[in-house]
């Protein structure tokens, strides 16, 4: 696709991204395409919205994102608002989001502009609430630690409450989190999917989570890997005091909620990592899947399974000696036979 103007957001506290982000502006510069940064601010001044950041910057059609994962899950948000593809440049470790090497961010860029990209479409998450979350200002201070100020609270999508909750415009590309607030005292939730109760827990937190977010603090609570390719939402408490533990996957049509129940005490919501609110007892919130995908841009076959083996080590595992043959069922040059003209395959390798 021709780049029309390009929004950059930059982990200014790594100067391979400053650079970066510079490399990036000179070749706007150099192409009579717009960028402006987005996702920023300064001091204690108030962060914007997804969608205000989206006016500052002028719309673009383009986010670049230097840094990790982190980095990129800041200007998904934004991206995902407009249907913008996101380009993820990485700063020399391999992140399962990012596409691209900081030094080759240029290259990047041509490809992108001369349409020798492709779009790989994720899942995302929005959410409705038993009321509008809000982050009460004792709590802030503390739940951002280290992060600077808060986002603002999730605004109403819809401003009508009939019984279904209140519609928050709220994208998460990983996670939804309700975890402990109090460290001596876990919190305690009914979990309900499809509007049926599965259990009660009391546990420090519970994650409901994306197949690209299955990687992130799901797969840290004991919770599997699933194909970013797939519709599913993955639900995963966190320590919980029983006997069932596990992950439940559930289909991408099927809603989660989250009930604080009223012997609890009170409970943080974050969004792919950003606190974004605190409930009381009694409140709910239920997370669906999003109508809109995150779109990302791919420079080559996405290597998801490659990544993995990397970013889990699991190259460092005694029995990983290479067997020496090709591998089983990684396309040769051959014609597909029939029987696997159905199944999602890589393309031939080229020399």
């Amino acid at each position: 696709m021709p780049i029309g103007r390009v929004g950059l957001v930059v982990h200014g506290g790594r100067p391979e991204a400053v650079t970066g982000a510079e490399t990036v502006r000179e070749w706007c510069a150099g192409h009579g395409i717009g960028c402006a940064d987005i996702d920023v601010w300064q001091g204690q001044e108030r962060r914007r919205s997804g969608r205000e950041e989206m006016r500052a910057a002028g719309m673009p059609d383009l986010i670049v994102t230097l840094g990790g994962d982190g980095t990129f899950l800041r200007g998904a948000r934004i991206a995902a608002k407009k249907d913008i593809q996101v380009l993820g440049v990485d700063l020399g470790k391999v992140g399962f989001l990012t596409e691209t090497a900081v030094g080759d961010v240029e290259e990047a860029l041509e490809a992108v502009h001369a349409g020798r990209s492709t779009c790989e479409e994720r899942m995302t998450l929005t959410m409705r609430a038993s009321k509008p979350l809000e982050m009460p200002s004792d709590m802030e201070e503390i739940l951002c630690y280290g992060r600077g100020p808060a986002l603002p609270p999730p605004p109403q999508a819809d401003p009508t409450e009939d019984g279904w909750g209140v519609a928050l415009d709220v994208t998460a590309l990983n996670d939804i989190v309700v975890e402990k607030l109090a460290r001596d005292r876990q919190v305690s939730l009914g979990v309900y999917i499809s509007g049926r109760l599965l259990a009660s827990y009391s546990a420090d937190g519970a994650i409901v989570a994306t197949p690209t977010g299955s990687t992130a603090y799901s797969f840290a609570a004991g919770g599997p890997v699933l194909s970013p390719r797939m519709r599913a939402v993955v639900f995963t408490p966190v320590a919980p005091h029983m006997t069932f533990d596990r992950t439940v996957i559930a289909n991408a049509d099927e809603p989660i909620a989250l009930r604080v129940l009223p012997h609890s005490g009170r409970a943080a919501v974050s969004v792919d990592g950003q606190p974004r609110g605190v409930l009381e007892p009694g409140d709910w919130i239920g997370v669906i899947a999003a109508p809109r995908p995150l779109r990302l841009v791919r420079l080559a076959p996405a290597d998801f399974y490659g990544r993995l083996r990397e970013r889990m080590r699991l190259t460092d595992a005694p029995a990983t000696a290479a067997d020496g043959e090709s591998d089983p069922l990684f396309r040769p040059a051959n014609p597909v036979p029939d029987d696997l003209s159905h199944l999602y395959l890589p393309p031939p390798q080229t020399t």
